[in-house]
């Protein structure tokens, strides 16, 4: 299990000692950790300026500029325990699943499912399906 963090993260990160062993794999889970502490300019240069955010159930947002909006919406969720379960990438696809805690005491089980743009290990993130589920 990985349970250091980072420096600019508060939070705790649980991970799988083999959801670090592919250069893509490396890239989920940063994008990951950084989506859950809102660190806007990571997120800003991994992903295209035509990402796209499918929440299934919820919302679709097209562009980079509207998904940077929605995020700084969330900013007030605060999350206290992120537990990646597995992270799967194959080509120029990937997924990541797990559970987050928020800091009041709100759980939810994730699978977030990427496409990039291409299958070299620098691509960016062009789409992003979420499906979140509030447990409890």
């Amino acid at each position: 299990m990985d349970n250091t963090n980072p420096e600019y993260v508060d939070f705790n990160i649980i991970c799988s000692d083999d959801c670090g062993n592919a250069p893509k794999k490396i890239s989920l889970k940063e994008f990951t950790v950084a989506f859950a502490n809102n660190d806007m300019v990571f997120i800003t240069e991994n992903i295209t300026d035509s990402f796209h955010w499918n929440i299934i159930g919820k919302k679709s947002i097209q562009g980079k500029e509207k998904f940077i909006e929605n995020l700084k919406q969330m900013k007030n969720s605060k999350v206290t325990e992120l537990n990646i379960r597995n992270i799967i990438t194959h080509s120029n696809t990937g997924s990541v699943n797990g559970t987050i805690i928020l800091e009041n005491k709100q759980s939810y089980a994730f699978c977030d499912v990427y496409n990039f743009t291409s299958a070299s290990k620098n691509s960016k993130i062009k789409e992003l399906t979420s499906y979140v589920i509030e447990i409890s």
